[in-house]
């Protein structure tokens, strides 16, 4: 049944709720855990599952994640037919700046209808987890299912509250409700991961765009559940659900927990990246390195506890670098102190400086910006 499963990635769906990190380049290409980008664990996933066919969705800020992307050869996507596709937002004359999901595809009906396949399976790139599409699609097989919808029942915080939808199911997990924002301290909360019949597919794109419709959950999950058979899968794994700065704070630093390092990062289950041919991280002799993700290329004279080191970054002597994630490129010098601090690309902090932020509220500085 994979080999005949379409898989389709919103690359951008929450954009503007990232503040500065999503400023230069869309939500798929948000550097993570040291290495990757956050589109890499949805195609992993996708790859892993046995999807061979995946169009990713963008709209705008896309030049980096082709880049990252490539011809997808990492992904073992780069194939004469299918692998692949990149859909920028203007894909035919009728094309729309997209408002959600429903426009977004009808961005990319051709692509859809032009498919051999007969599900889809659709998904966000901003819930971050090591899944096993097959699983869903054997719980939407069963069910005999239009659309099934993956939720994971879990508290509220305020760093995810906002661009959030919870459902609610009768005993049979038939979707009965779905509400959008709603004020609760715990709820079903949807991980924007949908399996539906490609032909069911293209007939609510077709009506919605018809009726000026462009919202998925508005159209489908509240207007529709009457008249589809909508289930809810049941995730109980880790996600790291990133919706805001300090979301994203909070699940890089869940990465150095050892079980949830482990189970992001299964062996059965490899997270694929852009291979990039760097040198190993070299320790200067006053060294120091406690609990952290150091990347290759790095240079490392100073202490390092509690962080996330991405590729390329030098951290001069005597400095210190504790709960903070420093991304590519960025170089620390000496005697600095940094704590609860992330780093854009290609920072400079000179000597001696001491910047310091908090668990609940990290300091944040700008790519390419000289403190």
């Amino acid at each position: 049944m994979m080999n005949k499963t379409l898989g389709i990635v919103f690359s951008n769906m929450h954009d503007t709720m990232m503040a500065q990190l999503t400023e230069k380049r869309t939500m798929g290409s948000l550097p993570f855990g040291g290495r990757y980008r956050l589109i890499d664990f949805v195609l992993s996933n996708m790859i892993n599952s046995g999807i061979k066919d995946v169009g990713i969705i963008t709209k705008s800020n896309f030049q980096s994640l082709m880049d990252h992307l490539g011809t997808g050869k990492e992904w073992d996507l780069s194939r004469k037919k299918g692998g692949l596709t990149i859909l920028p937002p203007y894909g035919r004359q009728e094309a729309v700046f997209y408002r959600g999901r429903l426009e977004a595809l009808s961005n990319i009906y051709s692509y859809i209808r032009e498919s051999k396949a007969e599900l889809v399976v659709m998904s966000d790139c901003d819930n971050i987890t090591s899944m096993d599409y097959a699983d869903i699609i054997r719980y939407h097989k069963e069910k005999d299912a239009d659309v099934t919808v993956v939720y994971q029942n879990k508290k509220i915080t305020n760093a995810v509250h906002r661009d959030l939808t919870t459902i609610s199911m009768d005993e049979n997990r038939r979707v009965n409700g779905a509400y959008y924002n709603r004020e609760a301290e715990s709820g079903n909360v949807l991980l924007n991961i949908t399996v539906i019949d490609k032909r069911l597919l293209e007939r609510i794109v077709s009506e919605a765009v018809s009726g000026n419709q462009y919202s998925f959950t508005q159209y489908v999950l509240q207007q529709g559940n009457e008249a589809l058979k909508i289930y809810g899968y049941e995730y109980k794994g880790y996600v790291a659900d990133i919706k805001s700065l300090q979301s994203y704070y909070d699940c890089s630093m869940d990465l150095l927990k050892p079980e949830i390092r482990k189970e992001m990062f299964p062996t059965e289950r490899p997270v694929y990246t852009k291979v990039r041919d760097e040198v190993p991280v070299k320790y200067g002799i006053d060294a120091v390195a406690k609990n952290a993700m150091i990347a290759d290329g790095c240079v490392i004279e100073g202490t390092v506890e509690n962080s996330i080191i991405f590729r390329g970054v030098k951290i001069g002597r005597g400095a210190v670098v504790k709960n903070s994630i420093i991304m590519q490129g960025t170089y620390v010098g000496e005697n600095c102190l940094l704590d609860c601090v992330i780093t854009d690309k290609d920072v400079m902090i000179r000597d001696s400086k001491k910047l310091i932020g908090c668990k609940e509220y990290p300091f944040f500085i700008e790519k390419g910006t000289a403190v």
